[in-house]
């Protein structure tokens, strides 16, 4: 069965977990990032993205504008696109006149540094008007324009203004003309204008970009490769010192129905298997749907982390082959765990199956909030699952897993991207079917179904594992809700009546069809006693080693509350595991877990014969989303078990 996402504005988040983070976004993080896009912040990394767009502006009006004017990265204008998009999102839970007109602003300035035809590009606009579409596979103009497409539609739907819509659609029918018309054979590089499309197309209703959305889906891959033939041509390139090109890397070697190994650049891959999907949806292909099932196997059954991170290797920011998942070295970047949440959604969308929503919570509790510090000012681009102050960071295997989280950085992807998911979460927690509405995520707030009632649920999740829905409206319906796979045990009841789950369940989904009245009350359980996780012994880093997990959350081992040193910690096998009482005050709220664990004491030599002592010792864990807050110190996921 398919479930369609609801709007944003459906939902209304309450004073829960979610709702917390939504108005952290919305009071702090915006304001800050968009403080940092405008230079406006001493001492921290230079971002120049809004005073590039303003620089082509007045180059289009005529000034002088010299090219080496430009600063930043060739994508600098996708960081002001997801700050746009994030800002949108946030609208949606309340009115802000400051907000909205900051973003009314920055939208006019981008409309003024579009030219005639429709081109934007701040990039090219500037640096170099002569290259523009010469360099496909590298120079990211799609990308951008994507990922302001993607800003476009949110702003329309959130704000019902089209400034920006007009301004895209301007520059969608400009990349049609490009390449369906010229350049029939070239695809983008960072794949992102797909899915972008696709969301176009359903906010215009103008079939051309659903038809150039599958184009750009049909022809990569096809021989002889574009990228090949682009490269030998162009002479130029956008990095210095570019490296022979890799197909693997941008997910060219095969067209997109052969490809059956997630390969290559993490945040790509997933950004185009997001837009394979949705255009499998649309256009009833089988083949095309089939290689998404294909992809997604391989991601979260041989190349995915315990954390919902994706991406092993700094090398290329990218997949390797099958069970190679370090903990110390590994990359698992922030945008590609949400680009992997954004693939579980629209896979959701085709069919409704538990180990989506699994997957997007495992990303989102883990990789995604570890990306951004708990007040919101400092973020993670690469998110390890072992941390040595004195080697991470500095060790030249090592110089991407930074022990602090960055105020900012020159390739800002990340920070605007967790600021739009956390704002839109609400859309991809709830979905709707024929006469079926679902709930993917456990999120307190409430939710506004097309069918005409609505859904007011009462959490603390996933620090509890207690959800509570009211019904409000009377209707024949069905409502279906996720079963996590990691509860053991489930209970539902409605109006305090017991139901049988197992005569409900089907593809991890309890599926309850009833005449509702106002009032009537559904509740979960689910069981959050800790546990431990053992990986494959195929995944040569973590032999011998357990994971701690309660519910939803990966737990890790800090320093900080482990007398400084966690290198000499080990779980004890068939130890025990229990909850703290829940601390307010610590890490912004969170249940604390210890566990039976033994400490091996320090030896003075490098190597010994002489076995190691050791003692026994109660370990201390804290959800590895909260880890770096509390200073540079050590930290652990997998720990030895003995």
């Amino acid at each position: 069965m398919k479930s369609e996402r609801i709007p944003v504005k459906s939902f209304s988040a309450d004073n829960g977990f979610i709702g917390k983070m939504q108005k952290l976004v919305r009071e702090e993080v915006l304001p800050y990032q968009y403080n940092i896009l405008n230079d406006a912040i001493p001492g921290i990394e230079k971002s120049h993205a809004i005073e590039n767009i303003r620089l082509a502006a007045e180059k289009l009006r005529g000034k002088d504008v010299k090219p080496d004017e430009f600063y930043g990265m060739v994508f600098q204008d996708s960081d002001v696109a997801k700050w746009i998009e994030a800002a949108a999102y946030a609208l949606a839970a309340g009115e802000d006149p400051e907000l909205e007109k900051a973003v009314d602003e920055t939208i006019q300035l981008y409309g003024a540094s579009q030219h005639e035809d429709g081109y934007v590009d701040s990039y090219f606009t500037v640096k170099c008007p002569d290259k523009m579409w010469t360099n496909i596979c590298d120079a990211h103009e799609l990308y951008c324009a994507g990922h302001m497409m993607e800003a476009a539609v949110a702003y329309y739907e959130v704000t019902g203004k089209r400034e920006l819509l007009d301004i895209m659609s301007k520059s969608a029918d400009c990349i049609y003309e490009q390449f369906m018309k010229k350049n029939t054979r070239a695809y983008p590089g960072h794949p992102e204008v797909e899915l972008a499309l696709m969301r176009l197309w359903r906010a215009t209703g103008n079939e051309k970009y659903k038809e150039l959305a599958k184009h750009f889906v049909d022809v990569r891959g096809q021989a002889p490769n574009y990228f090949v033939e682009e490269k030998k041509n162009r002479g130029w390139n956008v990095w210095d010192g570019a490296e022979e090109l890799n197909t693997d890397y941008t997910q060219s070697t095969l067209p997109v129905r052969e490809q059956k190994d997630a390969v290559g650049h993490a945040v790509r891959a997933v950004y185009l298997y997001t837009g394979m999907a949705d255009v499998a949806k649309e256009t009833q292909d089988e083949t095309l749907l089939a290689a998404c099932r294909n992809l997604w196997e391989s991601i979260t059954k041989r190349r995915m982390y315990i954390t919902g991170g994706i991406g092993s290797t700094f090398m290329g920011e990218a997949f390797t082959v099958d069970y190679d998942l370090p903990n110390d070295t590994v990359y698992a970047e922030t945008c590609a765990s949400i680009g992997l949440i954004f693939f579980a959604r629209q896979m959701l969308q085709l069919e409704a199956k538990g180990e989506y929503a699994d997957v997007i919570e495992r990303a989102l509790y883990n990789t995604v909030l570890a990306g951004m510090q708990l007040d919101g000012k400092r973020f993670f681009y690469v998110n390890p699952l072992e941390v040595v102050p004195g080697i991470s960071g500095k060790a030249a295997t090592q110089t991407h897993d930074l022990p602090q989280r960055p105020p900012w950085y020159a390739c800002a992807c990340c920070p605007p991207n967790v600021a739009r998911l956390l704002s839109s979460i609400g859309s991809y927690a709830y979905g709707e079917g024929q006469d079926v509405f679902y709930t993917h995520l456990y999120l307190g707030g409430t939710v506004r179904s097309a069918q005409g009632f609505s859904l007011e649920c009462h959490t603390d999740y996933p620090r509890q594992g207690t959800a509570k829905f009211t019904f409000h409206g009377d209707k024949e319906t069905t409502l279906a809700f996720h079963i996590p796979a990691w509860s053991q045990k489930t209970s539902l009841s409605v109006n305090g009546e017991a139901q049988e789950l197992a005569a409900l369940l089907r593809d991890g989904y309890a599926y309850l069809t009833r005449s509702f009245q106002e009032g009537d009350v559904i509740e979960l359980s689910f069981d959050m006693t800790p546990y431990k996780v053992y990986a494959s012994s195929k995944v040569p880093a973590d032999t011998g080693c357990a994971a701690v997990q309660r519910g939803p959350v990966v737990y890790c081992a800090e320093g900080v509350d482990n007398g400084g040193d966690v290198l000499s910690l080990s779980l004890r096998e068939g130890g025990a595991l229990w909850e703290k009482p829940y601390d307010p005050d610590l890490l912004g709220g969170i249940v604390p877990l210890a566990a039976e664990g033994w400490r091996t004491q320090p030896t003075q030599e490098l190597y010994s014969r002489e076995r190691p002592q050791r003692q026994a010792a109660d370990i201390r864990l804290v959800p590895y989303y909260t880890w770096g807050n509390r200073g540079e110190n050590q930290m652990r996921v997998w720990l030895p078990e003995n």
